[in-house]
């Protein structure tokens, strides 16, 4: 029998991830490349891009699906932890208590038991994980749970702005997808800005943030929006100054950063820190490309073999195959078009996370009497005049309305703005050009962004000090 995956993934005593299952990582070199073969119009005779004709159960019907409250339609399975990496697992933003104020028995107690201050390996989810070569700002600011905690803290208190009514949550809400459901972010006095939330999940595989990548780093992003008086109003100063104030607060910024304490620094590398942990789930998309390649690569009776010899692995090929069911045939048709010319989406959303990280000029907003600059405002360069940063595709169906300014409210508008090539403008991206795409092409495309929903971990928004 060939065995060319390991997805042994055992589990310490901790909780600790000892060894991740990696079975479908190999996906770098086969997932994010264009040219991929259109599958079988049915799921039951789908073929490779090599040509190995592979077999699929008819996926679920609607009646068959479970709808969760997180918007990701999946069977009712929970998801091993081995597919979930380290930075999956729900232990890290579960809080110390749910409970309002902490006491200083609960924190004194968590503070002093050294696990919480070992720092966590990076290990990302299955899918995302092909993007680890990517991780961005774990060297400078390692993460440990006892860090993570704290950034959570902070995320969720609104204490940090001047009059206690808006935290980072009021506008990345992980009820919202991490964003919000309006078209602009909204601050402080019900003040609003010109730009839509960007989402603050699977940022650890990025650099600059913000819609015009004017933070370096996410430490940098972390802190601006206190100081901005739009958003919550405050000062870095005076925000500092109320978190020290805070006992259970400044007991943690001294055990966690004993040579500086409680600095906006620290602030923004324990929010950073926490950010650095949403990172999307599996979806249906990355089951199916487990099963895909998995049927190429192991013949079928090598398959049914693997439950005698190989029984882990065998459970979680399994697994894969029942959640594969939620990528309808839609999708399917849509994941082709997706990495192919006609539609050419991955000639900005590419790789485990679906984004370059780069700016682009959509035309979005261009026909405004005076648009946004995007990018330019941040390079003085008239090349990046309307230019602004490709968000990530996974889970992109939590996190309506969408681009820069919201003004596009679903995923159909989204396809038919790309369709008829933007706006015209003197700096519209090379790459944005008038696809020749079917009415049933563009539902297909829908499909399969839907494909890309897996949800997140969840987290606790109270137990603050």
């Amino acid at each position: 029998m060939r065995m060319g995956m390991d997805i042994s993934g055992r589990i310490n005593r901790d909780g600790a991830i000892q060894s991740v299952f990696v079975m479908g990582l190999v996906l770098s070199t086969l997932v994010f490349t264009h040219g991929c073969k259109k599958p079988a119009t049915s799921t039951e005779d789908a073929t490779t891009d090599t040509g190995v004709s592979i077999e699929f159960e008819t996926p679920a019907t609607p009646q068959e699906k479970v709808d969760r409250p997180d918007g990701a339609s999946q069977a009712p399975l929970p998801i091993p932890q081995e597919l979930l990496g380290t930075l999956g697992l729900p232990e890290l933003t579960a809080g110390i208590a749910a409970e309002s104020p902490l006491s200083i028995d609960q924190i004194r107690a968590w503070l002093d038991n050294p696990r919480q201050h070992e720092t966590l390996e990076v290990l990302l989810p299955v899918g995302l994980q092909a993007g680890v070569a990517n991780v961005q700002g774990v060297d400078k600011n390692p993460l440990t749970r006892a860090k993570i905690e704290l950034g959570r803290q902070l995320y969720f208190d609104r204490r940090l702005s001047a009059d206690n009514t808006v935290s980072c949550a009021d506008c990345h809400h992980p009820d919202d997808g991490y964003g919000r459901h309006t078209q602009f972010g909204v601050g402080i006095n019900g003040q609003m800005g010109n730009r839509n939330s960007p989402v603050s999940y699977n940022r650890i595989l990025s650099g600059p943030q913000f819609w015009d990548g004017r933070a370096a780093s996410l430490e940098e992003q972390a802190v601006g929006p206190i100081a901005n008086p739009i958003e919550m109003g405050n000062t870095h100063e005076k925000a500092v100054a109320t978190v020290r104030d805070i006992e259970g607060y400044r007991r943690q910024f001294e055990k966690i950063f004993p040579d500086e304490g409680v600095t906006i620094e620290t602030i923004g590398k324990a929010l950073a820190t926490f950010e650095r942990v949403l990172v999307s789930y599996p979806t249906p998309y990355d089951y199916y490309e487990i099963v895909r390649n998995t049927q190429a690569q192991y013949a079928e009776d090598e398959i049914a073999d693997l439950e005698q010899d190989e029984p882990e692995l065998f459970a979680r090929y399994q697994f894969a195959r029942s959640e594969s069911r939620n990528m309808s045939e839609s999708a399917i048709r849509g994941r082709t078009l997706f990495f192919s010319e006609k539609a050419a989406c991955t000639a900005c959303h590419a790789g485990a996370n679906f984004t370059d990280e780069l700016y682009h000029n959509l035309g979005v907003g261009m026909d405004q009497e005076n648009p946004d600059p995007g990018r330019m405002a941040v390079t003085k360069l008239e090349k990046d005049r309307g230019a602004f940063k490709t968000p990530t595709v996974r889970n992109v169906a939590l996190s309506a309305p969408y681009m820069h300014d919201g003004s596009q409210k679903t995923l159909e508008e989204v396809v038919e703005w790309y369709a008829k090539g933007g706006h015209p403008n003197p700096h519209l991206s090379e790459k944005v050009k008038k696809l020749d795409l079917t009415d049933q092409d563009k539902k297909d495309l829908v499909a399969f962004m839907h494909s890309l929903t897996g949800g997140f971990a969840p987290v606790q928004s109270g137990g603050l000090p």
